[in-house]
């Protein structure tokens, strides 16, 4: 199912609309961005009436820093000192490294636009446990929306695609800069169950793991 990144922006959106409601909560806007990479994943591809058929394992590279970058962005409703949720949206990449290339005859394969995951996450805070440092853990559940982009002869898959549920999970630590910005480091990982299709009839699966180094900022209403 084709789906572009406007609805994860929009579920973002209805999410900070939602909380900002209420009078007894605080809600945090956060942006970050970091350094991830991604082990390898088998994959299957099946069932296409020109991609043969073949199963491989995918060494995959995250170049975080090459256009479109890695990032994220979340909104939290804190609605007590220490528990919070919120939904969290991450712009995670996956590229095929020459190795895979070499072995599939692919000419293209990646997640490069995004393997967007979009998660509904609960957070447990230890708020100003060192000197104004407040260490936090989180995870939740949800959806990998990536753009699927497999090129292989006179196929070519290119597009975004609702391909299955992913998990996320994070531990991290927050730092005041005044009443209203505070700054952020934390570890993040994802794992996503992806099932995507190919425009020339075929499927693609592949269970995919990423690892980030987090930094960012916040903004508290």
């Amino acid at each position: 199912m084709s789906l572009t990144l406007k609805s994860s922006r929009a579920i973002l959106v209805a999410a900070s609309l939602g909380v900002a409601s209420s009078a007894t909560a605080e809600l945090q806007l956060s942006f970050y961005g970091g350094y991830q990479t991604s082990p390898h994943s088998d994959v299957s591809v099946y069932g296409d009436s020109v991609v043969p058929d073949l199963e491989f394992t995918a060494g995959w590279e995250g170049r975080s820093f090459t256009m479109p970058p890695y990032y994220g962005y979340r909104a939290t409703w804190w609605y007590s000192e220490n528990f919070g949720f919120g939904v969290d949206v991450n712009h995670t990449k996956v590229y095929a490294d020459d190795a895979t290339l070499a072995e599939t005859g692919y000419e293209h394969f990646e997640f490069s636009d995004g393997l967007n995951i979009v998660t509904l996450n609960a957070y447990r805070s230890w708020n100003n446990a060192f000197a104004g440092v407040s260490p936090y853990v989180g995870g939740g559940f949800g959806v990998a929306i990536p753009h699927v982009e497999l090129t292989e002869g006179t196929s070519r898959t290119f597009e975004y695609q609702l391909t299955g549920p992913a998990v996320a999970w994070m531990a991290g630590a927050s730092m005041p800069l005044n009443d209203q910005w505070s700054v952020f480091g934390e570890y993040k990982g994802t794992y996503s169950i992806n099932s995507a299709d190919l425009v020339t009839g075929g499927s693609l699966d592949t269970n995919v793991i990423t690892n980030a180094l987090n930094v960012g900022i916040s903004f508290n209403f």
